[in-house]
């Protein structure tokens, strides 16, 4: 399987922009991934560092379930992984922890984030408000937040992709 990736049109509107290059990163992300073991999505970059492919997907389903359902909707159905003992759990991996359940978590929150944002126009106001300014968020500002977010953590997935297998691309 190839992962299909497409820039959003250069003439297209704003949210069609907006959700074009958010859906562009989570392709690349999924395409960093794509033809690996699970013990390779589980090798973590550098010592001692426990940065890997599998908890970068696993930290983005966090970032979309936090973003979407609870800032956007006020809906906080917890954390998938994290826990007060392990606020970094996302990352820390085990040989149990799998490419198909990590992929199929993270899926699912893309799926529940497109949901809820579709009966948002851009300049409505999210329920959560920000932890240092206690104002709310815009839906505009979620997704440019998100579009940084991934562009960030591609470049991770880069990184360590490189590593695990020489694999380079844009």
């Amino acid at each position: 399987m190839t992962t299909a990736r497409h820039e959003p049109a250069q003439t297209a509107g704003e949210r069609a922009m907006l959700e074009g290059w958010l859906d562009y990163h989570r392709r690349t992300l999924a395409w960093k991934c794509e033809g690996l073991t699970d013990e390779q999505l589980r090798t973590a970059s550098v010592p001692p560092s426990e940065l890997s492919l599998m908890g970068l997907v696993r930290h983005m389903a966090e970032v979309e379930r936090a973003w979407f359902r609870k800032v956007l909707v006020g809906d906080d159905p917890g954390p998938i992984y994290c826990t007060e003992e392990d606020p970094d759990g996302e990352f820390h991996l085990t040989g149990a922890d799998t490419w198909q359940e990590a992929y199929g978590t993270w899926q699912a929150e893309i799926t529940a984030a497109r949901r809820i944002a579709a009966g948002f126009g851009l300049d409505d106001l999210s329920k959560g408000r920000s932890r240092f300014t206690e104002e709310p968020f815009s839906l505009r500002w979620i997704y440019t937040h998100m579009i940084e977010e991934y562009a960030r953590h591609n470049g991770h997935a880069d990184l360590i992709r490189e590593r695990i297998d020489g694999a380079t691309g844009d």
